[in-house]
């Protein structure tokens, strides 16, 4: 059977490494970092990512803001709140959760946030440095980043000679997620709905990475023996067996199958669902040090 890789321990690992790096900050005498939440609506799955982002900022150490507002708010108003952020010198992370009222152009606002406060990593500048190979100052998407922390945990840092395939090509996790494994010297193709004989690609892998939304949908004759299998996906699925109207959370990877066939392989829950709010907080405390003019923390 393949290697689990724990989410949960990496991004217990990330959060302390955070929580020394707060308090060093503290003691050179420079500003606390700071993370600011908006969140407009009562969408309820939003609501508890955003309580989760919060708690875990204010256990990190940080000055936490958190502005909650109604579905009705105008976009006009949702700018000035970012742009008031934007100026906040004690603020050095700006966070909207997504998805906002239909009203609301999400595009428009996540490219007013400043750039450099922009620790979800969705600003073109960001994504631009990301795809130029600016690793240093750009801020790239949490889930991807937190991907990449564990497939370095198997692997190591330098990926050379490595074949990786990204199944799912979204501007949130595939794209960036090709980027890095570029960075890191894989050669990386990237798969999508309209890639052909895709079971045949992807058992060219040693680093698969699913991130299709899709359930169950990479079956383990997919995966090349002694491959790393990251499995993005997070979907809700009927399960009779539990009862009437139950459901349980499952991977876009056939775990059982897959797992008898890689090497490593992370779990759903408890694999890349945990690592998506430590890097986070990861990218908020790089961007205090960065504003302090100190040397970028590494993960």
């Amino acid at each position: 059977m393949a290697e689990v890789i724990d989410g949960k321990n990496v991004a217990e690992d990330v959060v302390n490494k955070v929580k020394a790096l707060t308090a060093e900050l503290s003691a050179k005498g420079a500003t606390r970092p700071g993370l600011a939440v908006v969140i407009v609506g009562e969408d309820p799955a939003s609501q508890v990512y955003v309580a989760s982002k919060s708690r875990t900022a204010k256990e990190c150490g940080f000055h936490s803001v958190q502005h909650t507002l109604p579905a009705e708010t105008t976009e006009g108003d949702l700018l000035k709140i970012i742009g008031d952020l934007n100026a906040d010198p004690s603020v050095h992370g700006i966070l909207v959760q997504l998805p906002l009222p239909g009203h609301i152009d999400a595009g428009k606002v996540i490219q007013t946030i400043a750039p450099e406060k922009d620790v979800d990593g969705f600003h073109f500048i960001n994504v631009g440095k990301l795809g130029t190979g600016e690793l240093e100052t750009a801020f790239v998407p949490c889930t991807p980043a937190g991907s990449m922390l564990l497939i370095e945990r198997v692997r190591g840092k330098d990926l050379s000679g490595l074949n990786a395939v990204v199944v799912g090509r979204s501007n949130i996790v595939g794209k960036p997620m090709a980027n890095l494994l570029i960075a890191a010297n894989c050669t990386v193709t990237v798969a999508h709905s309209r890639t052909k004989d895709l079971p045949a690609l992807a058992r060219t892998a040693d680093i698969l990475v699913a991130a299709v939304g899709r359930p169950e949908m990479v079956k383990g004759d997919w995966v090349k023996p002694g491959a790393t299998v990251i499995d993005v996906g997070i979907n809700r699925i009927p399960a009779p067996e539990k009862g009437e109207g139950k459901s349980r959370l499952v991977g876009d990877v056939a775990y059982a199958e897959a797992a008898k066939v890689a090497g490593a392989i992370t779990p759903v829950p408890g694999g890349v669902g945990p690592m998506t709010i430590a890097m986070l907080m990861a990218n908020t405390v790089a961007s205090a040090y960065l504003a302090a003019g100190l040397k970028r923390p590494s993960f």
